[in-house]
């Protein structure tokens, strides 16, 4: 898929940094889709639906999203086929992980644009997991990834990313419209920062409303790493049954949108793409942050 330009990027010595993480040029055809709703009608079967967990983890309030079943997809895009999938019951951060948090946690703040309560960005999807495994330990629960392998034990009851599935889910909060709230991109401002409002930045999480499960900057504010790697097709091949993307690939999911893309990009089903960075060599840029999920474990 190809890049949208960011022209504002670090300079040519960044760019030469840049050849060593295999990213591709830039490209504003991205941001060129159609704007076709999705099939009107309600999800078939059971209703996913979310509701608050009663611990608190880690200053956060975490969110049980109950799962379920549930059309997963844009009509209009090639890479994103609806589809029908069932999602299992997990928790999920209400907000993305700030700056406060990131730091609070690693030692370190990469974000291009400070603030405490801004979310963190910068952060490559590596990045992102080592966060993870950092607060997992913090809180007393086993780790997910292996940072050897990159792999996600599914099983742990330690923090990771959502899965592609999850996030949509989460995101979607039951509905089947394009937008969480309807059809109508002319209330985007009222829930998200997009290109049309933000000013040329991000801002402090959790200044919108949030989607109809409570969760906030689903769309909009900056792009959200997901566990999966992405592949074009992959739905047409995706398992019904809690999918996890496909085994391997070049880059990883994002969703929802950033302060500097469009309207279209804050539908719940639209797909992006980006390279994880694995090596140090590779920097994060400043659309792309992440909030955290985790296991539901016990009734």
């Amino acid at each position: 898929m190809t890049r949208v330009n960011r022209s504002f990027a670090i300079g040519c010595a960044a760019w030469i940094l840049l050849a060593g993480c295999g990213r591709q040029a830039p490209s504003e055809s991205q941001l060129t889709q159609t704007n076709n709703p999705l099939p009107a009608g309600p999800p078939q079967g059971a209703r996913a639906s979310a509701a608050i967990n009663p611990t608190s983890t880690n200053e956060t309030q975490s969110l049980l999203i109950r799962g379920g079943r549930f059309t997963m997809g844009l009509a209009d895009q090639v890479d994103a086929k609806p589809h029908e999938v069932t999602v299992s019951p997990f928790l999920m951060d209400p907000n993305l992980v700030t700056q406060e948090q990131f730091q609070k946690l690693m030692g370190s703040n990469p974000s291009r644009w400070k603030g405490d309560k801004n979310p963190v960005e910068q952060v490559r999807w590596s990045d992102a997991v080592r966060f993870c495994n950092k607060r997992s330990e913090a809180e007393g629960l086993q780790p997910c990834y292996d940072l050897k392998t990159w792999k996600c034990n599914f099983d742990s009851p330690g923090y990771r990313l959502p899965t592609e599935a999850e996030w949509e889910c989460a995101c979607r909060a039951g509905t089947t419209t394009p937008y969480y709230f309807g059809d109508d991109p002319a209330k985007l401002p009222l829930y998200a920062w997009y290109d049309k409002n933000s000013g040329g930045h991000p801002h402090p999480v959790g200044q919108k409303q949030p989607n109809p499960w409570g969760l906030y900057d689903m769309c909009g504010n900056v792009w959200e790493w997901c566990n999966d790697f992405y592949k074009v097709d992959y739905y047409q091949e995706s398992s019904q049954q809690d999918p996890r993307g496909p085994d391997s690939g070049d880059t990883k999911v994002v969703r929802g949108g950033a302060w500097r893309f469009g309207a279209e990009t804050c539908r719940c089903g639209y797909r992006y793409n980006e390279s994880p960075g694995y090596a140090d060599v590779c920097f994060g840029y400043d659309i792309y942050g992440f909030r955290c999920v985790r296991r539901k474990t016990g009734e």
